[in-house]
């Protein structure tokens, strides 16, 4: 209750809201509507988790790589392969 009352939402409000969106979907499709919402806040919650763990990875992977020096090929273009020959 302390976070609606942080927006200005009172009890009056919300069951204004709750009144409106049952005229729109109706009884029935209340359950599958929540179920859907709940299913997108988790994907996204996934996503976000996936997101955070690539972007880690990514900094692993470039200090990583600033630490160890590259040869350069006759090009001037970095290897990190050495060169034969």
């Amino acid at each position: 209750m302390l976070v609606l009352l942080a927006f200005g939402i009172g009890t009056q409000e919300i069951l204004l809201i709750a009144f409106i969106v049952l005229i729109l979907f109706g009884a029935t499709k209340l359950p599958k509507l929540a179920s859907a919402v709940g299913e997108s806040v988790k994907n996204l919650k996934k996503g976000m988790r996936e997101a955070q763990e690539e972007d880690e990875e990514a900094k692993k992977v470039a200090k990583d790589d600033k630490d160890s020096p590259k040869k350069l090929e006759s090009d001037g273009k970095p290897s990190d392969e050495p060169k034969e020959g």
